[in-house]
């Protein structure tokens, strides 16, 4: 399966970062909800565990918050592969909204 990796840094302690992120799941459902189901989302102190399915493509991945940044590490289906861009640019845009 093909892989989305990416950082984006923030100013925020581990736990405010963190708590912002707890529901950004839930805000890209409320954006994109004709798009997005089965949605789920859990986590342990600063380590979240995400799937979902967009345009019936199963997305799941993994977000660790550090000290100076987030990464999240998700895996995308081959046939979703057309869409990798467009699905970076949002959890990216999301990410970097909430740590702002």
């Amino acid at each position: 399966m093909p892989s989305i990796k990416m950082s984006v840094p923030h100013q925020l302690t581990r736990q405010q970062a963190a708590d912002r992120l707890k529901n950004m799941a839930e805000q890209i459902k409320k954006q994109y909800g004709n798009m997005v189901q089965n949605l789920n989302e859990s986590w342990t102190g600063e380590t979240g565990n995400f799937s979902f399915t967009v345009m019936g493509f199963d997305i799941s991945g993994k977000v660790q918050v550090e000290e100076n940044e987030v990464n999240m590490d998700g895996q995308i289906p081959f046939a979703a592969l057309a869409f990798k861009g467009k699905i970076e640019s949002v959890i990216r845009e999301k990410m970097t909204e909430l740590l702002a």
